[in-house]
């Protein structure tokens, strides 16, 4: 499974993010993590795929320029942004804008994006149908029913001019937010049931984890969302540390550091050339960030 994929499966986990904070709060009880905390150049960074060959050519090239770094994964995705928090890391990269801003906001905290990675595409697969133009009328399509993979599926369906959704839809958006007159129904299922679908509706939103199971190939994908439009930063993969270490030089340095050309070629080679890498500023990242907590925040 790439890591993109575990990045969107992310939201399903966010009940538990509260929970998890607290039992971090209480172990950590005033101790000291032993997170370097910017004092030296040993940094420590939470990571979901620690496994995946391109983090030894990162960490290579963080060594060619001084900084040692030691990778510490987590298969519970809960838990690097508390981890984060509570000084027991010093940068973690696994996640996206809108899965931060979940997190904050629950946990009522202001981790903060200090660099871009990459965006990913969430394409709309078909075994039916050669474009979107071919899908009748009132045709079933199938999406994620996470929260998060919800709305880009609907954004994606929107792109594609299936769907209008109310006030122009956003990162947050539901099936209830379909307005009348579309063309499609749509359909949300378990993301692990999207590609299972296929055969009962007219196209499906399928993460890339599981149309890779379900062996579909690029033919079958009949559209895909532009990575470079607005509505979809939210959903820009991010280096993120804790607010007071923002501008610490070793920790920019790690985050720019994924863009060196060995890298990309790396991370391309062990995570597919789908991905868009994305160079925004910090001041762009926590602009998004911020419009999506105050969305958030509204909607509670």
């Amino acid at each position: 499974m790439s890591r993109p994929d575990l990045v969107r499966r992310l939201p399903r986990l966010l009940g538990a993010v509260v929970a998890a904070t607290a039992l971090l709060l209480a172990a950590a009880c005033g101790t000291d993590s032993g997170a370097s905390g910017g004092d030296d150049k040993h940094v420590k960074i939470g990571v979901a795929d620690a496994a995946e060959p391109y983090w030894q050519t990162y960490k290579q090239k963080a060594s060619e320029a001084g900084i040692e770094v030691e990778l510490v994964n987590f298969s519970d995705y809960n838990q690097p942004n508390p981890a984060l928090t509570q000084k027991q890391l010093d940068l973690n990269e696994f996640q996206h804008l809108q899965y931060l801003a979940e997190y904050n906001v629950k946990a009522k905290q202001d981790l903060t994006p200090i660099g871009a990675t990459a965006l990913y595409p969430l394409p709309l697969y078909s075994t039916k149908h050669a474009s979107t133009a071919e899908i009748p009328a009132g045709g079933k399509v199938a999406i994620p029913n996470d929260p998060t993979n919800q709305a880009r599926a609907l954004l994606v369906l929107q792109a594609a001019k299936l769907i209008t959704l109310k006030d122009g839809g956003n990162s947050l958006s539901t099936p209830a937010d379909v307005q009348p007159g579309a063309k499609i129904k749509v359909v949300p299922v378990d993301a692990s049931q999207t590609a299972a679908n296929l055969g009962s509706v007219d196209a499906a939103i399928v993460n890339n984890n599981y149309a890779t199971a379900a062996k579909l190939g690029e033919d079958k994908i009949i559209y895909k969302d532009n990575v470079n439009a607005d509505e979809f930063k939210p959903y820009i993969n991010i280096f993120v540390a804790r607010a007071e270490d923002k501008d610490n030089p070793t920790y920019k340095k790690l985050a720019e550091l994924y863009h060196d050309p060995a890298v990309v070629a790396a991370v391309k080679k062990d995570l597919g050339a789908g991905g868009t890498f994305k160079t925004n500023s910090t001041a762009d990242l926590q602009k998004t960030l911020n419009g999506i907590e105050d969305d958030i925040k509204a909607a509670n």
